[in-house]
């Protein structure tokens, strides 16, 4: 029973967007995440969506693609190009199921694809599975966050020293490396002098939160599990100074 009080307080503490212009789908699928744990916001179409996205930063977002106004491809990119918002996960629920649709999808960016008509059992094991691996990767980003400071700035000047010595020029190939957002090239470099997320949260005037999440796209993108590996890299191939 403790289990199971535990798992519906985890849940309600997800806040879930809904983007959708048809009204019995979108009161239905409301109803249903309700049901089982989720707190849901409803937007009438992507423009809406995006409106109330940058009011209260939900956990998930599930959108529609074929949508008035702001489409769910166009709300797609709004999010990933705003860097309060990018690390948020997207769902896309439509009609549009064809191979070549969810192809197109997970190409432009988007964590899931699930096409209608829908089992609502798959839907929410879908969603928990989505905001889980998200709760995941920002357990990790934080999981280094109370290393002594002295430790850590300790670990970079041995990474650097060893760097220099073994390859000082270090030439790398740059077209490979992946492109950064200005904020989390912001965060990547306090990491690299060895501050903390309390200190970079206070530097970079954010929530604590939201530089766990800015670290947790950077380990995503760097290939990376830890503090230590980040610096490494972004050391190697010059992307701290």
């Amino acid at each position: 029973m403790d289990s199971s009080n535990n798992l519906k307080e985890t849940t309600k503490k997800s806040q879930i967007l809904l983007v959708d212009d048809e009204p019995g789908l979108r009161n239905a699928v409301k109803t249903f995440l309700e049901d089982e744990g989720f707190e849901v916001t409803v937007a009438l179409d992507g423009e809406d969506g995006w409106e109330k996205a940058q009011k209260f930063y939900p956990d998930l977002i599930i959108s529609d693609i074929m949508m008035p106004r702001c489409n769910g491809y166009e709300l797609l990119e709004r999010v990933r190009g705003d860097e309060r918002l990018s690390g948020t996960p997207l769902i896309f629920l439509t009609a549009k199921g064809m191979t070549l649709d969810r192809t197109q999808g997970y190409l432009a960016g988007v964590d899931d694809y699930i096409a209608k008509p829908f089992n609502p059992e798959e839907l929410s094991a879908r969603v928990r599975n989505v905001i889980n691996r998200q709760e995941r990767l920002l357990k990790e980003a934080a999981k280094f966050a109370d290393i002594d400071v002295s430790k850590m700035a300790k670990q970079i000047t041995e990474i650097r020293s060893m760097l220099t010595k073994n390859n000082p020029a270090n030439q790398d190939d740059s077209s490979s490396l992946p492109s950064f957002t200005p904020r989390e090239e912001s965060v990547l470099q306090l990491v690299a002098e060895g501050l903390m997320n309390k200190e970079i949260a206070r530097k970079l005037e954010t929530s604590i939160r939201n530089v766990e999440k800015y670290v947790s796209r950077l380990f995503i993108k760097t290939s990376t599990s830890s503090r230590t590996e980040l610096v490494r890299y972004a050391l190697e191939n010059h992307l701290v100074t």
